[in-house]
């Protein structure tokens, strides 16, 4: 089917999967975030500042901790900071020539590991852990690390090389039992929105690896850094990111052995545009997988906020995917993806 590394999030986790993936939150905070919590040292004003003062003072306070204060040679060297209220991050990256493909723009890789990176920048610039994986201290205190199970992609126009790109993301809370990290991408020379991403995701017991609910301790570490009102990469009338993917009929149309599954054809006339995964269960490194794919009749109403119109049903072409154990059958994880006919 296909890998997304993404994500969503932070750094890289040392454990690569397709069920629920074992990446760093606050890169994306896994979504989303992360930091400071309730017992973190008073900074001199703090009570007294904005929201985002205070975001930006406890984060200090967190790297003063650590008797980390002066910012490291990346964090210098790096084209990203902090906006102005603290609450949202936003970095710029030039699309190298090593990161496109045959159509010689980005590939959905390479986008998926910039969303990944800018998450973890965030987590860094706000003190969180940089173990890879932005936890904060209660939820090293009880074990726990973040995991994501939902991405979601949107890509309007992919970017060339040499062009560059400026993102940013933001976490908030999602629900009792989660967080969420949102990405908007833009082309940095025009402004033009030319993507958009969500994350969803939960805090795993690293030991047991079951999840569990987002104590307080750790929402009041975390949520200090986000919006205090819902803010959302996707407009809410028809947000194809909530559109629920159905179980994959079997036998599917298209079936093997790996990770591929697209059709050759529709990979030689199309660009991937929209891709939605939904991770299940964690698979490890010597696992057999198989990869299904159907094409799924019907097309999303919208592109969610983008300036280009909706292209004709024969210029677009929609999958769903499963990914499973080939010795039981059980699902890792569902997916589905849009793709585009290439303009020639």
């Amino acid at each position: 089917m296909l890998r997304c590394h993404t994500p969503p999030q932070c750094g890289r986790a040392p454990l690569r999967q397709h069920g629920t993936r074992e990446l760093p939150p606050a890169a994306a905070a896994p979504g989303v975030v992360v930091r400071c919590a309730r017992g973190t040292p008073q900074v001199s004003g703090i009570e007294a500042a904005s929201p985002g003062h205070a975001a930006a003072a406890t984060a200090a306070a967190a790297k003063a901790e650590r008797g980390d204060a002066r910012p490291s040679l990346a964090e210098r060297l790096r084209l990203g900071s902090l906006l102005e209220d603290g609450l949202s991050y936003k970095e710029s990256f030039i699309v190298r020539c090593y990161e496109v493909g045959i159509n010689k723009t980005a590939t959905v890789e390479t986008i998926a590991n910039l969303l990944q990176e800018v998450g973890c920048s965030h987590a860094q610039s706000l003190g969180f852990s940089t173990d890879g994986f932005a936890t904060t201290t209660s939820m090293r205190k009880l074990g726990l690390i973040w995991v994501t199970n939902r991405m979601h992609i949107e890509i309007y126009k992919y970017p060339a090389w040499g062009d560059v790109v400026e993102i940013e993301t933001w976490c908030q809370t999602d629900g009792r039992i989660g967080t969420r990290r949102d990405w908007i991408l833009k082309d940095l020379a025009n402004g033009e929105v030319i993507g958009r991403a969500t994350s969803k995701w939960a805090t795993m017991n690293q030991n047991t690896r079951r999840l569990q609910r987002v104590s307080d301790d750790v929402r009041d570490e975390v949520f200090i850094h986000c919006p205090k009102t819902p803010r959302l990469a996707f407009p809410e009338e028809n947000n194809g990111s909530l559109k629920k993917i159905p179980n994959l009929s079997d036998p599917a149309q298209y079936s093997r052995l790996g990770l591929v599954s697209i059709p050759q054809d529709i990979i030689d006339t199309h660009e991937l545009q929209t891709i939605t995964l939904d991770y299940r269960r964690e698979c490890q490194y010597d696992d057999i997988v198989d990869s299904l794919t159907n094409i799924e009749e019907g097309e999303e109403k919208s592109m969610n906020g983008s300036a280009s119109a909706a292209p004709h049903k024969e210029e677009r072409q929609q999958f769903l995917h499963c990914l499973r154990f080939g010795a039981n059958g059980d699902e890792i994880n569902r997916g589905r993806t849009v793709w585009r006919k290439l303009a020639r």
